[in-house]
């Protein structure tokens, strides 16, 4: 393929809503120039990584592979590149994790074949390929150019933009691909089974641009004014960034969310034009590794528990140790009042240690103060 058809795939890549992550090991390598090169790559590309040694692969995938090269291994890549994905992508934005990893030419005769797998995973899609390459057709630099040339193509695909171009293989190097479609319930499933962080229901009409992120979390069983009133104020206190709620499908104490239970809670943020996020983490010290830099909106009575050694096996060293983990992710809570043991509370009346002090910000009681719960909703609903 010409410079200038690679070019214009590329600026097509760079022109979609998508937001991808690259895990490449073993060829493939131009892609990166391809991708950088070309005006507009900071709208797709969030992050490219090369585990190119055994060790650096095995902390990627915290695990020994079974075979380094393969096609279970660039989709283990591809998983984890897609949950890093929704890390950093702008929320709302359609993301993509792509896994590459090949034995291709060396400066040593290979026994076995020249060969690479690679695989693409979307919200609804898994997409994998396997190419074996004549062995001695090519140099290196021209099986890195062919793996690239299929690369390309596979990314250009899972960003839906047209792109047919010769890949450069024989007629006897066919490539083997299967595909996997999912439904919301099977990504769901998989995100109750913890094989994604979270799914985004980008319901809100007026969508921004902000990647930091104001969450409310909570179980929202039901929705209240109270709920939307906390997230508009905190937003107006935050500045620019992206209000959206957010529900734990795990529980800590409780079975986990079943998917018509998910839905169902979903419906509620649809009717009202509110973006809710459905995560599978349960504890705000993994909500913040899942979203970084984020405002958590809480509660009085939350961010006691928070800062309460009762819930880290009564350990004060480890209750800062987590906290000021949260901390480092750039997080910070936005404390709302909230009736405690029969008194309305602010985050004034609590003594937060002094390293964390500054992760806490209070919001005004003559800001927000709704005394009304789901608990006492749901009384009230003969729930």
């Amino acid at each position: 393929m010409s410079e200038a058809g690679v070019r214009a795939v590329v600026e097509g890549i760079h022109s979609s809503p998508t937001q991808a992550v690259l895990f490449l090991s073993g060829g493939a390598s131009q892609i990166i120039g391809w991708l950088l090169s070309v005006p507009g790559a900071s709208n797709t590309v969030l992050e490219t990584v090369v585990p190119y040694s055994r060790m650096s692969m095995i902390q990627l995938l915290s695990k020994i592979p079974s075979k380094f090269c393969s096609q279970d291994t660039a989709e283990d890549m591809a998983l984890l590149a897609y949950n890093r994905a929704l890390k950093l992508s702008t929320p709302g934005s359609p993301v993509l994790g792509v896994g590459f990893t090949g034995s291709l030419a060396s400066s040593r005769p290979k026994l076995g074949d020249h060969r690479f797998h690679l695989s693409t995973r979307t919200a609804d899609r898994l997409w994998v390929s396997t190419v074996t390459l004549s062995k001695g057709l090519r140099t290196r630099d021209e099986e890195d150019k062919v793996s690239s040339h299929i690369l390309l193509k596979a990314i250009a695909n899972a960003c839906r933009v047209p792109a047919t171009f010769d890949s450069g293989l024989t007629e006897s190097e066919v490539s083997d691909e299967c595909e996997k479609q999912f439904d919301e319930d099977q990504e769901l499933e998989q995100l109750i089974n913890g094989q994604i962080y979270f799914k985004i229901y980008p319901f809100a009409s007026d969508m921004s641009s902000a990647e930091r992120k104001i969450i409310l979390s909570g179980s929202f069983n039901p929705l209240h004014d109270g709920h939307l009133k906390l997230l508009e104020v905190a937003a107006s206190i935050c500045g620019d960034a992206y209000p959206c709620f957010e529900i734990s499908a795990v529980n800590a104490d409780k079975p986990p969310l079943t998917v018509s239970q998910i839905k169902d809670r979903v419906k509620q943020f649809k009717k009202v034009g509110k973006t809710v996020i459905i995560s599978s983490q349960p504890y705000f010290y993994k909500k913040a590794e899942i979203f970084p830099g984020s405002a958590f909106v809480i509660g009085a009575d939350t961010a006691v528990r928070l800062v309460n050694p009762k819930y880290y096996d009564g350990d004060y060293k480890k209750m800062l140790e987590i906290l000021i983990g949260c901390k480092k992710t750039g997080c910070i809570f936005l404390v709302g009042g909230r009736n405690v043991d029969g008194a309305f509370k602010v985050l004034e009346d609590f003594d937060i240690p002094e390293e964390l002090r500054d992760m806490f910000i209070s919001i005004p009681e003559d800001k927000f103060r709704v005394d009304i719960s789901s608990t006492d909703l749901r009384k009230s609903f003969g729930m």
